[in-house]
């Protein structure tokens, strides 16, 4: 008896403690300190050298960017990104693809809380956590077939010593934002390919894929065939693995999508379709691992295949398919 009724006395102080005396602890409010830039309808952008957009010493992480600006080519203007005074940009995207765009598609408005395109031109904007423990700079530049000095708008903010999560769980500080880029690759059907292949910890943040199957077949009843490369199930080989996770039952359920995108676009926080074109077999798609977190040790190989066979079953007759892709990783 005495036991529970210590038990009810315990439980009746702590209902009468204040809310305060609850909190959890936390980072000091003082060291939170947010950082961030603008540019508005200036001409920094070139095509034979990179632009400063923004540079900042100190520790802590990105935490968002908008872009804004119209003129031909401008889904293909690179931003780059250097952590800790990097030579070559570990963050290095196309702008639209950077945003889970393929093909250049100009539809908006669309947005969830991480990407999205609500205007038009350039438009985009990211709420990526980008971590960096020295500096970061952002660079701007122009692809090789557009005009020099078009106007531009731009934003770029972030806070000191903010930590990054991904699925409920406080990355460690040495965590950098890695993107591995796989540019128009042409597989033939049934070919199983890297999307990336790394070594050490981390986990998967988001994929973004721009794909479109080479064939056309002249009979009507058969074109669905054409979109079969789409049967593709993505896997996930960790730690050098010889058998995979698979993290998909076909390419676009990998993507949230059904019967090979048959309903058209649409968007989520978790995945979305940005550009799709049937009569093309083509789409662009992006997916998120935030609330789905993929951690792996020792090394992670993401691949996909071009269609699908288990055993001696070939789902349908899918074509050769080019693909480009960006793979973004939290590694450590």
């Amino acid at each position: 008896m005495k036991s529970v009724y210590s038990l009810i006395v315990a439980a009746l102080v702590l209902a009468a403690w204040p809310l305060a005396a609850q909190t959890p602890v936390t980072i000091a409010d003082q060291t939170l300190k947010t950082f961030g830039t603008m540019g508005k309808e200036v001409r920094p952008l070139r095509r034979d050298t990179e632009a400063e957009l923004y540079q900042h010493t100190g520790k802590g992480c990105l935490t968002h960017m908008w872009f804004g600006g119209g003129w031909k080519g401008c889904d293909k203007t690179r931003i780059r990104i250097y952590v800790d005074g990097e030579t070559n940009a570990s963050i290095d995207m196309e702008l639209y693809l950077g945003h889970g765009i393929g093909f250049g598609d100009e539809t908006a408005p669309w947005g969830v809380a991480r990407i999205g395109r609500t205007g038009g031109g350039a438009n985009v904007y990211d709420t990526y956590r980008i971590p960096f423990g020295k500096s970061i700079r952002v660079t701007g530049q122009l692809s090789p077939d557009t005009t020099d000095n078009p106007l531009f708008w731009w934003i770029i903010r972030g806070t000191e010593n903010l930590p990054v999560e991904l699925g409920g769980v406080r990355l460690p500080e040495n965590a950098r934002l890695k993107l591995y880029k796989l540019e128009n690759y042409t597989a033939q059907p049934l070919e199983e390919f890297s999307l990336c292949d790394v070594k050490g910890d981390g986990a998967l943040y988001q994929v973004t894929m721009a794909a479109k199957g080479l064939r056309k077949l002249t009979d009507p009843a058969q074109r669905w065939k054409d979109l079969s490369f789409m049967e593709a199930c993505m896997r996930a080989y960790i730690g050098g693995a010889k058998e995979p996770l698979f993290l998909s039952s076909g390419l676009e359920d990998y993507f949230l999508g059904t019967y090979y995108f048959n309903k058209g676009r649409y968007a989520t926080p978790v995945a979305g379709l940005t550009h799709f074109d049937g009569n093309e077999n083509e789409f662009s798609a992006y997916r998120f691992h935030e609330d789905d977190p993929v951690f792996f040790q020792n090394g992670l190989r993401l691949t996909c295949r071009c269609g699908e066979k288990f055993g001696e079953h070939i789902f349908h007759d899918p074509p050769p398919a080019r693909y480009t892709t960006y793979v973004w990783l939290y590694q450590w």
